[in-house]
């Protein structure tokens, strides 16, 4: 199973209808919630524009995005029928398929696979830090607490070794949004992101201090996938973000809508 992001389906689409006028003919409209996640993340983003390109080529289609804490609360709103459709990203959705944790397996359905995420981490372009064993010991913003983030960050670290809570200082968001300003204040030594585009990662780029992001060198991708072979690499084109002059090479997971 590809690690990606998914849009998930309730078992139920637990609809509403309304009503809009076009030229004077009477359209039904079915009203659809998307849930996403916190503000200043990706998946608001996402989830904007989705329903926004989406209401405008179907008139007959009301999609309401509803920021939720992200993928972890995701899946439980979609099996209670709270979320109509929800984004949800690879590890979360994977660990939900498969039962792992403790809890059964879900019969939450898959409509499709919108975008891979590359994980890595971003810090400021003056601090010291060049590799991922630079940033033992260190505070390290790993994300929103509901978000699939912190999961592919624990798979990426547990594949060298290293454990999340234990050998770094995790600090985890209420809002991802808060995360490029705690990076540029000290609070923290480095944020874990993922994603091409992802707001966090443009954020801190865009800033007058600038960036350099860390992510597993060669050997280290090769060690990680060898215990998480789900996880797949993924090139992050020069120029993605500002002054990122050179590719780099990292691991990823999928989001997708349920």
């Amino acid at each position: 199973m590809k690690i990606i992001g998914f849009v998930c389906a309730g078992l139920a689409l637990l609809a509403s209808g309304a009503m809009a006028q076009d030229g004077g003919r009477v359209i039904q409209k079915t009203s659809i919630s998307l849930g996403t996640a916190t503000p200043g993340g990706g998946f608001p983003l996402y989830g904007g524009a989705f329903a926004e390109v989406m209401n405008q080529a179907d008139p007959t289609l009301s999609i309401e995005p509803r920021n939720t804490k992200g993928s972890n609360e995701n899946i439980p709103l979609l099996e209670q029928g709270q979320l109509d459709l929800a984004l949800v990203a690879g590890e979360p959705a994977y660990e939900a398929f498969m039962g792992i944790g403790g809890r059964p397996r879900t019969n939450l359905k898959i409509l499709t696979a919108i975008y891979s995420n590359p994980g890595m981490f971003v810090v400021r372009a003056d601090s010291p830090y060049k590799t991922i064993r630079d940033l033992v010991g260190k505070p390290i913003a790993f994300g929103a607490k509901g978000s699939g983030l912190p999961i592919l960050s624990r798979y990426v670290l547990d594949g060298l070794g290293l454990a999340q809570d234990k050998d770094f200082g995790a600090i985890y968001l209420d809002r991802a949004g808060d995360g490029p300003a705690m990076l540029e204040d000290g609070r923290v030594a480095a944020l874990w992101g993922a994603g091409l585009g992802w707001p966090g990662f443009a954020a801190v780029a865009s800033s007058p201090g600038g960036a350099r992001f860390i992510a597993p060198d060669a050997g280290e991708i090769a060690r990680i996938q060898a215990k998480h072979s789900f996880l797949k690499p993924m090139t992050v084109p020069a120029g993605s973000y500002p002054n990122q002059n050179a590719p780099i090479n990292s691991l990823r997971y999928a989001t997708a809508t349920a």
